[in-house]
Parts: C-alpha cells; sequence; structure tokens
C-alpha cells in the first residue's frame, strides 16, 4: 500500500494555506474561472471565513452559507448601496436594484407573489407536455444533423422558447433575447470593465425599448393572455397608475422584473443543462447508468446542480452587527456566499468531488435557501430532466465533437459553446 510522504504532504498543505490566504474574489484568473473547485477546497480547509483586502469576507462551508440564508432579517438582499460604485447612475444599476432577486420584503415578497401562480405544481404540470414536445423537436433535428451545439441547439433554445411564451413575445422577435441576457447579467462580475458595463446598460435600454413597444401592442389586441406572466404583471402595473388598492407595480418595476424573469429562466436553466451533459460525457459510467435507470434523472439533476451549480456565488450585507463561525461582523459587513464551494463541502456531503447521481439525500445551495429560494426552481428543474432524460434515452452515443468554451463568469459557471456528436 503506497502513502503520501509526510514531507510531501507537509509542503502541499502549505501550498493550499497559501492560496486560500491570497484568494482575492477581483483578482481571479483564467484557471479559476475555468475550474475554481480546488480553490474553493482550499478555502474549505484552511481560511474558511476569508477576509480578502476589501474588507468583505468570502464563506466556503455549507453552514455559514445556509445560515446567511437563513436569517434574511439580519442579512439584506438589497444592493443599492453595493452596486452604485461599479454601476455608477446607469439603467443597468436601476435594473439590477429594482428586480425581485436584489430586494429585502415587503418589495420582495410583493412581487413574488405576483410571480408565483406561474410556477404552482398545477401551473406546472400544463408546461410539461409542451417542454416534451420542444425537446422531441429539438432532438428531431439533432439527429438530423448528427453534431450540434449542445448550448445555442438545446440547453438556451429551451428555457429561451418557455420564457418568450410567459411574457407573450412572438417567435419572429426572440433572436436578441439570448445576448441581451448574458450582457445584463454579465455585468454582475466581482470585477466590471468598462465594456461589460457599457454592454449591459445598452442590453437593459434596448430590452425596455422592446417592452414598452410589445405592451402598448397587447394593449390592443382582443385575445385572453391570462395565462402569461406578462399579463399579470401588467394588471398590476395598471393598478398602480389608477391608484387601486392591492398588489401594484409602477411602469419600472413591472419592466425590469420582466427582464428579470427572462435572465434568472434563461441562465439558469441553460447553464443546467449543459453542465450536466458535460458532468455525464467526462463521466461514462454515470451516463451508461442513467441509461439503463432512466427514473434515476431526478436525482441526477440534482447532483448536477450539486456538482456544477449553475449559479456560483451569492452576497449579502449585514443589517446589524452579527457573526459568521466565530468571526464578528458590524453592520455593513459585504460577504460573498460561495455557493460552489457549499456544494463541495465534505461536512455535508459524503465523497464530493464524485458524481453520484443516486445521492440521497442532497441538499444542495444551487437555488439558493428560504425566502430567497429561486422562484422558478421547480421549472427549472423539470426543463432539465426532460431535456437530459430525453437525450440519453434517445442516441446511444453522446461525446464532444470539439473543445467547448466556457462562459469564462465566476458568478455563473456554464459554457458559451459545446460541440457534441451524437449517434
Amino acid at each position: 500500500m503506497l502513502t503520501q510522504n509526510p514531507r510531501s504532504a507537509g509542503r502541499e498543505d502549505a501550498v493550499m494555506r497559501q492560496i486560500a490566504l491570497a484568494f482575492d474574489i477581483k483578482r481571479l484568473d483564467a484557471a479559476f474561472l475555468d475550474d475554481p473547485f480546488p480553490v474553493y477546497r482550499a478555502l474549505r480547509e484552511h481560511d474558511p471565513v476569508h477576509r480578502m483586502p476589501d474588507g468583505s469576507y468570502f464563506l466556503s462551508r455549507y453552514e455559514d452559507c445556509a445560515a446567511v440564508y437563513r436569517d434574511p432579517e439580519t442579512w439584506s438582499s438589497d444592493k443599492k448601496i453595493d452596486f452604485r460604485p461599479s454601476l455608477g447612475a446607469t439603467s443597468l444599476y436601476e435594473h439590477h436594484t429594482t428586480s425581485l432577486v436584489f430586494n429585502d420584503p415587503p418589495y420582495h415578497s410583493r412581487v413574488r407573489r405576483l410571480l408565483a401562480p406561474a410556477f404552482t405544481p398545477r401551473a406546472l404540470k400544463t408546461l410539461q407536455p409542451r417542454i416534451e414536445a420542444l425537446v422531441d423537436r429539438l432532438l428531431d433535428r439533432a439527429a438530423q444533423r448528427g453534431a450540434i451545439d449542445l448550448i445555442a441547439d438545446l440547453a438556451a433554445a429551451i428555457p429561451l422558447q418557455l420564457i418568450g411564451d410567459m411574457l407573450g413575445i412572438p417567435d419572429r422577435e426572440r433572436g436578441r433575447l439570448r445576448d441581451w441576457s448574458l450582457s445584463i447579467l454579465g455585468a454582475l462580475e466581482p470585477v466590471l470593465t468598462q465594456q461589460q458595463l457599457q454592454r449591459g446598460t445598452t442590453a437593459v435600454d434596448d430590452f425596455k425599448t422592446y417592452l414598452r413597444e410589445l405592451i402598448e401592442r397587447r394593449s390592443h389586441e382582443q385575445r385572453s393572455n391570462e395565462g402569461e406572466i406578462l399579463s399579470t404583471l401588467v394588471a398590476a402595473s395598471e393598478l398602480a397608475a389608477s391608484g387601486g388598492a392591492g398588489e401594484q407595480l409602477s411602469e419600472l418595476e413591472l419592466l425590469h422584473n420582466c427582464i428579470f424573469l427572462l435572465n434568472a429562466g434563461h441562465e439558469t436553466t441553460t447553464n443546467l443543462i449543459g453542465n450536466g451533459i458535460d458532468l455525464l460525457i467526462r463521466n461514462p459510467d454515470a451516463l451508461e447508468e442513467l441509461r439503463h435507470h432512466p427514473e434515476l434523472i431526478e436525482p441526477a439533476v440534482e447532483e448536477f446542480l450539486r456538482m456544477e451549480s449553475s449559479n456560483q456565488l451569492g452576497n449579502r450585507r449585514a443589517a446589524r452587527d452579527t457573526r459568521v463561525a466565530d468571526v464578528e461582523m458590524p453592520a455593513g459587513t459585504y460577504v460573498h456566499l460561495g455557493i460552489g464551494a457549499a456544494n463541495r463541502d465534505p461536512a455535508q456531503f459524503s465523497d464530493p468531488e464524485r458524481l453520484d447521481i443516486r445521492r440521497n439525500p442532497n441538499r444542495h445551495l444551487a437555488f439558493g435557501f428560504g425566502i430567497h429560494t429561486c422562484a422558478g426552481n421547480s421549472l427549472a428543474r423539470m426543463e432539465a430532466q426532460v431535456a437530459i432524460g430525453k437525450l440519453v434515452a434517445r442516441f446511444g452515443t453522446i461525446q464532444r465533437a470539439g473543445e467547448p468554451t466556457r462562459g469564462g463568469r465566476a458568478r455563473f459557471r456554464g459554457f458559451l459553446h459545446y460541440p457534441i456528436a451524437l449517434g
């Protein structure tokens, strides 16, 4: 039996400790963006509540991140203070401080209640046949071609179609949606370039203009739009304009939460499907197990979410004096929640670096936790289960047909392009 040389183990431990102590989320290199998990491990083992040069903290343990999620009264999601230095007085700042996800109750609760009916089990049950039919059409095209871009031709096409339907966007007008979404969410990276700021600002401006035109057109239509989220939000906006009681949205709140729905619904699901297929390609034994046991698709998707979380980072600001583990944090302290790190914490998950499509329990944090749990998490799960399950069942061969291109982002982990061959 071979054992590691103690001196070698000591050197490795010292290197890992140095990596942890030197970590700065505002100075990330290409190697980290490609594979952040060794750095996350170093942080968990050597400096799990890590203070960075700007005074913020990076949390890498599961329990610490979960504790912050559990306490929204202490840990605020409001980003008005945090986004002002990087976004300035731009429409991008306006968007990210108006959308549902970066706000606290009561505003957060009000908007979430308006969106909730679209994501009930009953609503999702009516969506499932549409999702299955859409995936079948996409896979028919893939079978004819033999090779596709996993992202453009499947992973992104599914949520863009569904969110487009929910917002009542005509098919011929959906070509810009993915670029708008990538540009707006790209501005949430820890370090923002001037080009990213400009692209994101332009995308928000263009999307707002488009939505105003769409809403104006729809106001002259006679058909019923009861099944669409846009109709619900427009009704709430009109209620506000008339001074009525009940759930209300201003025009800006309406526009920015429509944009948020596209971004949240597109990015999370696209990355989940792309990352899930990539994990199966890199773990052929798991692919074969899923092929022979299709009933494992639900726990398999949960394991994809854990191992390669679409959203790798969250953020909160302390609303009052508090502490995390044994570290005192005064009001105003900013923390980064290492979702990707927490989801591979061995204190929570046995053998966390191994893909186990039978893992149970699997209480990952990929969709957040508590009042800010992703509203569309059940829809994203359904889309991924249908897409990945049908792809695996239909094709005996699923393999890379070239080098994939990572998104190159720290917050959202996924691929821009991923050529695959099917047979």
